[in-house]
């Protein structure tokens, strides 16, 4: 059997760990690239045994000589907390990144793979979000840094398809959650869990009537690996989330109840630039892929509770 060798850079990350685990039960051979700035090596622990599976720490701002055949770039910061850290680092990891990802899908003619995200669509004018949207994003505010760095990889993914014929795909995730998130990542999901888990008052920013859509990661992965198998001529942008929209203020009190906490709400100045609504326009994952989500919220919280409930109970230092 000739196994396909992927490389899937942030592959120690929250998505990178679970698409490497998914790859690896299609029989292929996996190569995880991850610096480990927000990846984990106890995302990918379990996968260390299997013969097919190898990891390599390396930074994707520097250049990568390996042969494969497909790349799924996932390498980049995604939640505030961390791409606020180092913006620099984060917008060279984005442009950078992906320019060097590139010239390895040229080199080896490998099909890539560029995980984008709906933060490219800024705070929206348009409800829900359909790929043809430009967006309406704030270029010098302090989530340009993530928001402008996928924006341009974006453009240098078609640019290489233009003028080198690489064969480019582009993914659009939405908000998506579950297990393996860090509990220190700012993100909405895993904030409320683990101070709904550690009898901490939730934290809302804003009056909580900001709305997004949430995404379990195996619809996402799932999603992910469908666009990677179309063929050549579909490259994207194609939007991956979740067409339920929610109000923040009902996913805290949907998070309390399913926790069985005694958590309360406390509201916070919203940070600036935060969007308003956020909420995927699925109609072309839909007909191109025929992929929907599968897992509804209230299934998706509990497993990413049970989750957390075990990490916590490991690990009591990780909700501090």
């Amino acid at each position: 059997m000739i196994r396909k060798r992927v490389l899937v850079t942030g592959g120690a990350g929250f998505l990178g760990s679970h698409l490497c685990e998914r790859l690896l039960g299609d029989g292929c051979d996996v190569l995880c690239v991850d610096n480990f700035y927000t990846g984990r090596r106890d995302n990918i622990t379990h996968l260390l045994g299997n013969p097919h599976f190898e990891v390599m720490r390396h930074d994707i701002t520097f250049p990568l000589y390996v042969e494969v055949d497909e790349i799924y770039n996932l390498a980049c910061p995604a939640s505030p907390i961390h791409y606020q850290f180092d913006p620099v680092q984060t917008t060279k990891t984005s442009v950078i990144g992906s320019i060097n990802m590139l010239g390895l899908a040229k080199r080896v003619k490998a099909r890539i793979l560029q995980a984008s995200t709906s933060e490219i669509y800024g705070d929206p004018e348009i409800h829900p979000q359909p790929e043809t949207y430009s967006g309406n994003v704030n270029i010098i505010g302090p989530r340009a840094c993530y928001d402008e760095g996928k924006r341009c990889a974006e453009t240098l993914f078609f640019d290489y398809h233009r003028q080198h014929k690489v064969r480019i795909k582009v993914a659009r995730i939405f908000n998506t959650y579950g297990p393996r998130m860090h509990p220190k990542d700012g993100r909405v999901v895993s904030n409320f869990i683990v101070q709904a888990l550690s009898g901490q008052p939730i934290s809302i920013y804003g009056r909580g009537s900001q709305t997004r859509s949430f995404l379990y990661v195996d619809d996402l992965i799932e999603g992910l690996v469908r666009l990677m198998a179309t063929p050549d001529e579909v490259t994207g942008p194609i939007n991956l989330g979740s067409d339920v929209e929610m109000p923040i203020e009902a996913l805290a009190k949907k998070i309390i109840g399913l926790a069985e906490s005694r958590s309360t709400i406390e509201y916070h100045p919203l940070p600036q630039d935060d969007p308003t609504r956020r909420q995927a326009d699925t109609t072309r994952a839909r007909s191109i892929l025929g992929w929907q989500p599968t897992v509804d919220v209230d299934t998706g919280l509990r497993r990413t509770i049970t989750y957390f409930r075990e990490l916590l109970a490991a690990y009591p230092d990780a909700a501090r």
